[in-house]
C-alpha cells in the first residue's frame, strides 16, 4: 500500500468515526491494520470534546426489538404528555432508548419527550436544581445513585404505585433509594467495583483469582516479579487513586471489606476512625510504589484501562464497562477475568463492591404524575431491563433477569455479577447523609490520597476524617 493510500484510509476511517459509521470495534480493528497507535485511537475513542462534536450516530431501526411489552401497562391516560430527562448526547442508547419509548406510546397513549441530558454529572445535578429551585422542568430524571438523599424533596414517593415491582430489585439498591421512608427512584441499571485480572498470567504463575486482599498483594508481586524481566513496565495492580469520587468508592471498599464502617452509619454515627480501617489504608500504602506505579495517586478509570490495555498490569479495580472495552484490545481479549473484589483480614472480613448505576424519578411539580410514575414503571420491568441486557449490555438490577437464558446467551459476563448484587454490592453514605454527601466524600477522598501519597499516616489520616466529617454533618439532623 501506498502511503498516499494509507493516508486516505486513514481519513475515510475518521471520516466514518465522526459521522458515527462505525463501532469503537472497527474503529480499534481498522485503526490498528493502518499503523495507527493504539494510545491514539483510544483518545479518539474515548475523547469527550470529539464526541461532542460528532454527528449523531445514525439511527438503527432494529434497536429495541427484542423487547417484549409488560402486560397491564395503563390505557386510560392516552393523550397524556411527560417529558423525561434520560440519556445524555453522547450515550449510544440513544436508538434503543427511542424506539422502546415510541412502543410505549403506541400501547399506551401516552408521549414522551426523551430529553439529553448533561454529561458531566455535576453539571446535570445543577441542571435539575435549577428546574426544580422554580418548581418545573420535566416530569421523569436519571439520577445517580448517590443522589436520593439530595433530591427527596423534589421527588414522587413512588412506593405506593409501584411497590410489587420495587420488591422484584435488589435490596440494597431500593433501600439506597428510600429516604424517610420514601421511595425517591426506581432502579434503572447498576455497576459495582470488580477485580478484573489477565487469566493467562493466572495460569502461567500457576495462581488463582484471590479471595483476599493479602492474596491479591502476593499474586500481583509475583507476576510483577516475572513479567518485569521482559518488561520493566510491568506492574501487579492499579486503582483509581485520585483526589475525586472514585477514590471514595475505593476507599469504602477497603475499609467496608476489613470491618472497617461505611464512613457514616445509618444512624449518621462517624465510623471512619477505627483500627480495621486503618490497617486497610495502610495496606492500599503499601502498595504504592510496589505492586502499583507512584503515579496511581494521580490515576482514575481511564487511566487504569490505558495500562491494561498495553498488556502492563495483572489485576486492575474498575467498573464493568472493561468487559466491553477489553474485547477491542488485542493484548487482553480472551484473557480477561473478573470476580468481586477481595476481603479483608480477620473476623468481620466480606466482600464489598461499591454501587454504581442510575435510577428514575418523579417529579413532585409533574403536572402528569400519573403518566409520569406508569413510564417509570415501563422502564423499570423485567421486560425492559432484560431487553436493555440484551441489546445494551446493561446491568439489570432485578435478580431474575441474570437467570434468563437470552441474557446469558447475548453476554457470558453477565450472570456471573448477580451474586456481587446480591451480597456483596454496598452503598455510599449518600442516603444518610443527603446534601451534605459531596463534602463529606471530599473529606474523605482528600484526606485518603495524602495517606496514599504518604503525606500523612493511615492514623492521622482518619483521625483527620473523623473531625472533619463530624464538624459538617454535626449541624444537621442526622
Amino acid at each position: 500500500m501506498t502511503s498516499v493510500d494509507n493516508d486516505r484510509k486513514i481519513e475515510a476511517l475518521l471520516s466514518d468515526v465522526r459521522c458515527g459509521r462505525t463501532s469503537r470495534r472497527d474503529l480499534f480493528k481498522r485503526g490498528a491494520a493502518l499503523g495507527i497507535s493504539f494510545g491514539f485511537l483510544a483518545k479518539l475513542s474515548n475523547d469527550a470534546a470529539f464526541a461532542q462534536d460528532a454527528a449523531t450516530p445514525l439511527p438503527d431501526p432494529t434497536a429495541g426489538d427484542t423487547l417484549v411489552m409488560p402486560q397491564g401497562l395503563r390505557t386510560d391516560l392516552s393523550g397524556a404528555n411527560i417529558k423525561a430527562v434520560l440519556a445524555d448526547s453522547t450515550d449510544p442508547d440513544g436508538p434503543f432508548l427511542e424506539n422502546t419509548i415510541a412502543k410505549f406510546t403506541e400501547v399506551t397513549g401516552i408521549t414522551v419527550e426523551f430529553l439529553r441530558g448533561e454529561t458531566s454529572a455535576t453539571d446535570r445535578l445543577q441542571a435539575y436544581r435549577q428546574e426544580w429551585a422554580g418548581q418545573t422542568g420535566s416530569d421523569v430524571y436519571m439520577i445517580d445513585v448517590i443522589w436520593p438523599g439530595v433530591v427527596a424533596e423534589h421527588a414522587v414517593d413512588l412506593a405506593p404505585a409501584l411497590s410489587e415491582l420495587s420488591a422484584l430489585h435488589f435490596p440494597a439498591i431500593v433501600q439506597n433509594n428510600t429516604i424517610e421512608g420514601a421511595l425517591v427512584g426506581m432502579p434503572w441499571f447498576t455497576d459495582a467495583g470488580l477485580l478484573w485480572y489477565r487469566t493467562d498470567l493466572l495460569e502461567k504463575y500457576s495462581l488463582q483469582p484471590p479471595t483476599t486482599w493479602d492474596e491479591l498483594t502476593t499474586s500481583a508481586q509475583t507476576i510483577q516479579d516475572g513479567e518485569r524481566a521482559a518488561n520493566p513496565d510491568f506492574y501487579g495492580f492499579v486503582f483509581q487513586g485520585n483526589v475525586y469520587e472514585g477514590l471514595t468508592c475505593n476507599g469504602l471498599e477497603w475499609q467496608v471489606s476489613n470491618d472497617g464502617g461505611n464512613i457514616v452509619e445509618p444512624d449518621g454515627t462517624v465510623s471512619i476512625n477505627n483500627e480495621n480501617a486503618i490497617a486497610a489504608f495502610e495496606r492500599a500504602r503499601g502498595w504504592v510504589g510496589t505492586i502499583a506505579p507512584e503515579g496511581v495517586t494521580t490515576f482514575q478509570e481511564q487511566d487504569c484501562l490505558n495500562i491494561w490495555s498495553a498488556g502492563n498490569v495483572a489485576f486492575q479495580r474498575n467498573w464493568p464497562y472493561i468487559w466491553a472495552a477489553s474485547q477491542d484490545i488485542p493484548a487482553v481479549a480472551g484473557k480477561v477475568g473478573v470476580s468481586a473484589l477481595p476481603k479483608g483480614s480477620g473476623e468481620g472480613a466480606r466482600n464489598a463492591d461499591t454501587l454504581g448505576g442510575w435510577q428514575l424519578m418523579v417529579s413532585k411539580y409533574s403536572q402528569n404524575q400519573d403518566a409520569a410514575i406508569e413510564f417509570v414503571k415501563f422502564m423499570c420491568s423485567p421486560e425492559y431491563l432484560k431487553a436493555r441486557a440484551v441489546e445494551r449490555s446493561k446491568l439489570p438490577t432485578i435478580a431474575a433477569v441474570y437467570d434468563d437464558p437470552d441474557v446469558a446467551a447475548a453476554s457470558e459476563f453477565i450472570p456471573r455479577l448477580k451474586e456481587i448484587f446480591q451480597g456483596g454490592a454496598v452503598a455510599r453514605p449518600s442516603s444518610v447523609t443527603a446534601d451534605q454527601y459531596p463534602a463529606v466524600s471530599a473529606i474523605y477522598y482528600s484526606e485518603l490520597n495524602q495517606i496514599l501519597t504518604g503525606a500523612k499516616t493511615a492514623a492521622d489520616g482518619v483521625a483527620a476524617m473523623e473531625s472533619q466529617i463530624t464538624e459538617e454533618i454535626g449541624g444537621s439532623d442526622l
